[in-house]
């Protein structure tokens, strides 16, 4: 995600927090890049690091070259996983540009049975 897309649901947090959801955000990059951007643009949700792509070739996520440089990279995708680790809600696109926005996500949370 870029960082306007980020800072959306930055600013969005505390409607996923009353929901009970936990946001997570997961990229090819390295643990301490991911650590510094979190940091220097003030984010208080996780990231996660994925070098090597495994979870991101699991869930078919993987835009091979289409990072800086033909790096790969995960194509954008949002998920809702309840707590039995059951996928409740995708969305999924081809382009970089195009990506959920808070009130998506927060629209596909309070659609789904309550319980999960």
């Amino acid at each position: 995600m870029c960082n306007s897309e980020l800072r959306s649901f930055e600013e969005r947090l505390g409607d996923f927090d009353r929901r009970r959801v936990r946001l997570l955000a997961i990229s090819v990059d390295p643990p301490e890049v991911n650590r510094r951007h979190r940091q220097e643009l003030g984010f208080s949700f996780t990231f996660l690091s994925d070098p090597n792509a495994e979870a991101i070739r699991r869930y078919d996520l993987l835009h091979a070259g289409g990072g800086p440089d033909g790096k790969d990279i995960s194509r954008p995708a949002e998920f809702l996983v309840d707590s039995s680790g059951t996928i409740r809600w995708v969305n999924l696109t081809r382009s970089i540009t195009v990506r959920a926005r808070p009130e998506e996500v927060l629209s596909a949370i309070d659609r789904l049975p309550p319980g999960r």
